[in-house]
This record gives structure tokens, C-alpha cells and sequence, in this order.
């Protein structure tokens, strides 16, 4: 764990807030532990309820990066990912996510409250459901 990494993380949250988006920050540190790449939360500017950092960084290294190198890197982000980043970062390949602030500590600043939950209603239609999904998995 390299703290400056973490420390540049909690920097761009910083940045990210001081440019009207939510405060999140992360970094992609390559296997050499060199700054591949950087990303603020944009989800505010540009619109995107997708534009998490920590998503862009997944995103990022699925482009740009080898499965092997990708498994050698190290996150650093400002807060734990949420579930829609931890999706994508484990389906990118990476080594390893580094975060400051864990989801309860976040919680806890907050003075609103949490995202309300979709109502959700399944599992359906098992035996139709599984005849394009089944074979594909190894």
C-alpha cells in the first residue's frame, strides 16, 4: 500500500467536488507502482450517473491493459467502491482496490439518506431464463 497514492486519491475527491460533482477520486497504479492513470467523479458535469471514477479506471484498463498486467494493479480510490464499480472491477481484471473512506464511514458523513432501493420482484421463469445463459459460463 503506497499512502501517497491513497493521499492523490482523497485529492482528486477534492477536485471532483470543487468542479460541482461528488467527491470521489481514484488512481490506477501499474505494477511498477507508477500512475498509469487518474479519474475524479463527473457524474454532476457531465450528466452520467455512470461516470464513477472507479468505473472509468475498470473501463480504462480493460482497453488498455493485458489480463496479466491488469492483475498486477493496484486501485487507489477515496472511497469504497459502490456495487456498480465493484462489478466492473472485478469483471476488468484488476489486482487490487486500495480505498480510504469504507461505504459505512461514508454513510456516516452523509446527512441525507441513502439511495432508496428499487423494488425488486424474481426469480421468474426459471427454465426460460437459463436456455441462453446455460454453456456459456465455463
Amino acid at each position: 500500500m503506497n499512502p501517497e497514492h491513497l493521499r492523490r486519491a482523497i485529492a482528486l475527491a477534492a477536485e471532483a467536488r470543487a468542479a460541482g460533482n461528488q467527491p470521489f477520486g481514484s488512481l490506477l497504479a501499474g505494477p511498477d507502482d507508477t500512475v498509469l492513470v487518474e479519474e475524479r467523479n463527473t457524474t454532476i458535469t457531465d450528466d452520467d450517473i455512470t461516470a464513477h471514477p472507479e468505473l472509468k479506471l475498470a473501463r480504462w484498463a480493460a482497453q488498455h491493459l493485458d489480463p496479466a498486467t491488469a492483475a498486477k494493479t493496484t486501485m487507489y480510490t477515496s472511497c469504497q467502491p459502490c456495487g456498480m464499480c465493484a462489478g466492473a472491477l472485478a469483471r476488468s481484471g484488476l489486482g487490487q482496490v486500495v480505498f480510504a473512506l469504507s461505504g459505512e464511514q461514508l454513510n456516516g458523513l452523509r446527512t441525507g439518506s441513502d439511495l432508496p432501493a428499487v423494488p425488486s420482484d424474481g426469480p421468474h421463469l426459471y427454465e426460460e431464463a437459463k436456455v441462453p445463459v446455460e454453456g456459456y459460463y465455463p
